[in-house]
């Protein structure tokens, strides 16, 4: 089984034989919970691609620190795989943003879509952002990347519709759409934006100004997919191309 992963807010500079010490949240559910123990390997990385690998020496209360015995980077990729995931009743657009995290997802962006069942109010968006972020850091940590995906700022439609018009390529995932995504070549380098509708699917309206920003309606089969579900294998679809 592979380390576990625990993440830490800066990692400084360490080489090999230092130690680095995990404690705050993190090294009490490291110790309290997960029951770490000394001589136990482990990872803990700063959530931005850098991490350090090595085992437990010194274990208190609710913090341990490890030897550093491999320093960690985890480059960048020359396509940036961006999801914008409509909101959705229940938990399912944080299932979602889940599954896309363990996928391979660089960021992740809340869509405001005009049949979205749930809303986010002003005074919702700052609690909705706190749960999403905090979903793909633990999905992260469970799927061991060293770098979390990014959760921007909600966008409406017309905001959405910006983003495609700058990206490499921009899919949308649309039931009745004649192509599928299988037939869609994969940029080089670049941002490819998938698009994920709510349950009740995209808007005429939306989709033309989606469409007319430069985005590509595309089809996942013969099925019709939950939204919890259709964007993740997208993302594998595409990843394996």
């Amino acid at each position: 089984m592979s380390d576990a992963v625990f993440l830490i807010e800066e990692l400084g500079t360490p080489a090999i034989g230092d130690r680095v010490r995990l404690d705050g949240p993190e090294g009490r559910h490291a110790v309290k919970v997960r029951r770490i123990r000394a001589g136990e390997q482990l990872v803990i990385a700063d959530g931005r691609g850098r991490g350090v690998r090595g085992a437990v020496v010194e274990l208190d209360a609710g913090a341990l620190s490890i030897e550093v015995a491999e320093v960690l980077v985890e480059p960048t990729r020359q396509v940036r795989w961006v999801a914008a995931q409509a909101l959705a009743k229940g938990d399912r657009d944080e299932l979602a943003i889940e599954m896309l995290t363990e996928t391979g997802v660089d960021e992740v962006i809340p869509w405001q879509a005009s049949r979205s069942i749930s809303r986010w109010g002003a005074d919702r968006v700052e609690r909705g952002l706190t749960r999403w972020r905090s979903t793909v850091r633990e999905a992260a940590k469970q799927s061991r990347r060293l770098r979390v995906p990014e959760v921007a700022d909600p966008l409406d439609t017309r905001r959405l519709a910006g983003r495609v018009a700058t990206a490499a390529r921009a899919l949308i995932l649309h039931e009745e759409a004649g192509e599928p995504i299988g037939a869609v070549s994969v940029p080089d380098e670049g941002e490819v934006l998938v698009i994920i509708g709510p349950e009740g699917g995209i808007a005429p309206g939306e989709l033309e100004l989606l469409t007319g920003a430069g985005g590509r309606a595309v089809s996942l089969g013969d099925t019709v997919l939950r939204t919890s579900t259709a964007g993740v294998v997208a993302l594998a679809a595409l990843r394996l191309r």
